[in-house]
């Protein structure tokens, strides 16, 4: 049978080398560490150490099982301590996001992961239809989502705004709608919805709907879209969450527009579900990282 404690004797005999200090660091008979080490040994139908004398060697199998303890044990603690919702730097985060906010969000998160080795992430790239069917599901805890949602069993809150930049091929030299229209419209899954409000708010005399652009493509990878405008095959409106972390940002460039629009990011969780702090402190930290890089403050307002 499977016992916990014999892993714990064997890992402190190991590490102690004496069954002497062993029985004396855990408070145990020196023949109660020797009875741990041969049940361990039964258990597993191995051998661990080779004894000579009152000395001892590892066997293979002993240096396996010692590692295997080690990790036993670190797991145990890494979950004791993801029992707790008021931790901040340990337990699991399970997220979805689109692409358009996950290219920088997800960095940042392993960044924070780097510094809090306690916490794990699960990081899904999904589109908000899926986002909120994994939600509803218990597959994810938290999704993130570019439109409100309304739905009996989920809360929606507004987490964070990101500007739309109108992305055009370096060497186009247009401004108006009409030239705009002459190169055609590189689309995404959210590509018609955030061109169109852009558009509509910086040419309202001229912009009818986005019928009026020639097609150019699709992808249903946001963050690859931007490759197709580099080309000079189109133009596209995109977060600057996008802009700022595509390879291709030297290739492109920004059109200046007197009137900004964003595209407004969601929280979605179950209804009735307590969200961690750990979660909380993620999104936090990563909005007002943004708030300095664009403005060079943070943003001292508390999560919505």
């Amino acid at each position: 049978m499977f016992n916990a404690q014999y892993f714990r004797t064997f890992i402190t005999l190991v590490e102690t080398g004496s069954f002497t200090r062993t029985a004396r660091h855990l408070e145990m008979t020196q023949p109660g560490v020797s009875q741990h080490v041969r049940k361990l040994e039964q258990y597993l139908d191995k051998p661990l150490l080779e004894r000579q004398g009152r000395r001892f060697t590892l066997t293979e199998a002993g240096r396996r099982a010692y590692d295997y303890g080690l990790r036993l044990f670190a797991e145990h603690e890494q979950f004791r301590h993801s029992l707790d919702d008021d931790a901040l730097d340990t337990g699991e985060c399970r997220i979805a996001s689109p692409g358009s906010v996950g290219l920088m969000f997800y960095p940042y998160i392993l960044g924070q992961q780097q510094m809090s080795p306690g916490l794990t992430v699960s990081y899904s790239f999904a589109f908000s239809h899926e986002i909120v069917s994994d939600v509803l599901a218990g597959r994810h805890d938290l999704g993130i989502v570019t439109e409100p949602i309304r739905h009996p069993e989920l809360n929606c809150s507004l987490w964070h705004q990101e500007p739309l930049c109108l992305v055009v091929p370096a060497d186009f030299a247009g401004t108006s709608l009409t030239e705009l229209m002459g190169i055609g419209f590189i689309n995404y899954s959210d590509g018609v919805n955030h061109a169109g409000a852009l558009l509509r708010s910086n040419f309202p005399d001229e912009f009818r709907t986005m019928s009026q652009f020639r097609r150019q493509g699709f992808t249903n990878e946001v963050g690859m879209v931007l490759d197709a405008v580099a080309r000079g095959l189109g133009f596209t409106v995109v977060s600057r969450l996008v802009l700022e972390t595509s390879p291709w940002q030297r290739q492109v460039k920004e059109l200046d527009l007197p009137v900004i629009e964003h595209e407004t990011l969601h929280l979605v969780s179950r209804t009735g579900t307590k969200i961690p702090r750990r979660y909380a402190r993620l999104l936090e930290g990563f909005r007002e990282q943004r708030m300095r890089e664009r403005f060079g403050h943070g943003d001292i307002a508390s999560l919505p």
